[in-house]
């Protein structure tokens, strides 16, 4: 399968070697506030999430309530993505099924009224819920707070050179993307300079702004 085709890169390449072994005291902080917040979170939020795993597993019995994938995190390397299920329990053996109605462009899949998607599945997206498992990836130091959405292998895959430079950094709960408000009508082009823009900006600043963002955009339901 060819890779998706890239527009012309608008703010030039990126320094690999630079953008991973540089700031290291901001790496250093940006570890801690993961574990701290992450932590904290956790703590704060398993009470609700063990009632959203009930609500699942009654809603739509037959499966775990949580979703485990394999993504691509940080130099292409490989890890167990947590999510709450929010699909049928047999939604990958049904993928072929709806791939020729994906609403997105390039290597990614989206679709907005995929049919795999139950009802509590809906709302669970729309709130942003579904995405808090991945917090105990975040502690496990597979992922941020902050940086470009996991992608699978396949999409991966696809990625031509350009675009493999939004693997440089670890990914993360919340991005430049995940916070428009028209995020789903992006084109995956865009979505990939959001990710390299916040790669040549990020700092403690950024990463604070975005995670203030976050909580708006689940209040507005950008996930719809």
């Amino acid at each position: 399968m060819r890779p998706a085709a890239a527009r012309p890169p608008r703010n030039g390449w990126l320094d690999r070697r630079q953008v991973q072994q540089g700031r290291r005291l901001y790496r250093a902080a940006r570890r801690f506030q993961d574990v701290l917040l992450a932590g904290a979170a956790l703590a704060v939020l398993w009470p609700a999430m063990a009632a959203v795993a009930l609500a699942i597993w009654l809603d739509s019995p037959g499966g775990s309530p949580f979703f485990v994938q394999q993504r691509v995190g940080q130099n292409g390397r490989l890890f167990r993505l947590y999510k709450f299920r929010t699909m049928v329990p047999d939604a990958e053996a049904r993928l072929e099924q709806v791939l020729p109605c994906n609403e997105m462009d390039g290597p990614v899949f989206k679709m907005q009224r995929d049919p795999r998607v139950t009802r509590l599945g809906r709302w669970l997206r729309r709130a942003g819920i579904d995405e808090l498992p991945q917090l105990l990836n975040v502690l496990k130091g597979e992922m941020s707070l902050v940086g470009p959405r996991p992608a699978l292998p396949r999409e991966a895959d696809r990625y031509t050179p350009y675009q493999r430079q939004r693997l440089y950094v670890k990914p993360g709960l919340t991005c430049l993307w995940q916070v428009q408000p028209d995020r789903n009508q992006i084109p995956f082009d865009r979505w990939v300079e959001l990710d390299l823009e916040y790669i040549r900006r990020r700092s403690l600043r950024l990463d604070w702004v975005l995670i203030f963002k976050t909580f708006g955009a689940v209040g507005r339901m950008y996930g719809a």
